[in-house]
């Protein structure tokens, strides 16, 4: 199935997410909503904040039909200095934040029938040749492959009837946010380049398809367990074909590569890792369940970001 129409007539709960769950509703016309309504009422998808937590845990979840959990600090925030406190928040805004939602859902009188975790495929070891599936280790080799590992326990309700599904994500191209916004003014002063080697891989996939398998993991009843959040595509993107594609896309060159050193400067070498490094992430589940993309192939992607 595609993106349009998710959850037409379902009360949906959305955690977190800032921005992109604004982007996410842009793009696909009824991605949740969360206040009790007749059924023919528009879906609509105000946010619930990790702020709230206190408020959830005292008066416990709203009556839905879905919870979508799109909480996290941005790990990548070039403002934020890596240190003990930031790391302890990038923990706590997805992991407390998390095993609040899963409390709240197994304490539930009526509980939701779905409950979407979006994470990442930092859980993956990062190699340059090596391919990962749905069903493929990780999670237990560096700090961001633990934290998506205990991210992904917090929201584990043992016993629970609500179908449980987590979304591993690659990097999310979109027009108003994410790794595009900051890369755009760069690439269009003909200053941008691959990071590194550029060799290493790119997982990414589009905005439009990020909501098509987060309203199709709702939508669907049989889909259940993990999936991949990547394009088909992406396990043969590197970051410098990456580079030359948004380069090509914007009408400019890619001739300024970014040295692996500036990006250890600046995000310091625990998250430069994220950028120099990558994996081989392949959609397998996500396709087997019947998702089917909007945007396989990056150069149309971009296409359509850029326009």
């Amino acid at each position: 199935m595609r993106s349009g129409g998710c959850c037409a007539h379902a009360q949906c709960r959305n955690a977190g997410g800032g921005g992109w769950w604004d982007r996410l509703r842009g793009q696909s016309p009824d991605p949740a909503a969360a206040e009790p309504r007749a059924p023919s009422d528009p879906c609509v998808a105000p946010r619930w904040q990790g702020s709230d937590q206190l408020e959830l845990s005292r008066s416990g979840l709203p009556l839905c039909d879905a919870v979508v959990n799109l909480a996290g600090e941005n790990v990548l925030n070039p403002l934020r200095r890596w240190s003990d406190a930031f790391c302890r928040e990038v923990i706590s805004s997805r992991v407390e934040t998390t095993k609040t939602l899963a409390k709240a859902i197994a304490a539930a009188e009526q509980p939701p029938r779905a409950w979407v975790l979006v994470t990442g495929v930092g859980y993956y070891r990062p190699s340059p040749t090596a391919e990962y599936t749905e069903d493929s280790p990780g999670g237990d080799f560096d700090f961001f492959s633990r934290l998506v590992s205990s991210w992904e326990a917090a929201a584990l309700i043992p016993g629970s009837p609500t179908r449980g599904v987590v979304v591993r994500s690659g990097v999310v191209l979109g027009r108003d946010g994410g790794a595009i916004a900051q890369m755009l003014l760069p690439f269009r002063l003909g200053l941008g380049g691959p990071m590194g080697s550029g060799l290493q891989p790119f997982p990414w996939i589009h905005i439009q398809d990020l909501s098509g398998i987060v309203c199709h993991a709702l939508e669907k009843e049989s889909v259940q367990g993990i999936l991949n959040g990547v394009a088909p595509s992406s396990p043969g993107t590197s970051n410098g074909s990456f580079a030359r594609e948004l380069a090509a896309a914007l009408g400019r060159p890619a001739l300024v590569p970014v040295p692996g050193w500036a990006v250890r400067a600046v995000f310091g070498a625990e998250r430069a890792v994220m950028l120099l490094e990558g994996q081989r992430v392949l959609p397998k589940r996500t396709l087997e369940t019947g998702y089917h993309f909007i945007f396989p192939e990056l150069p149309a992607a971009l296409r359509d970001i850029v326009a």
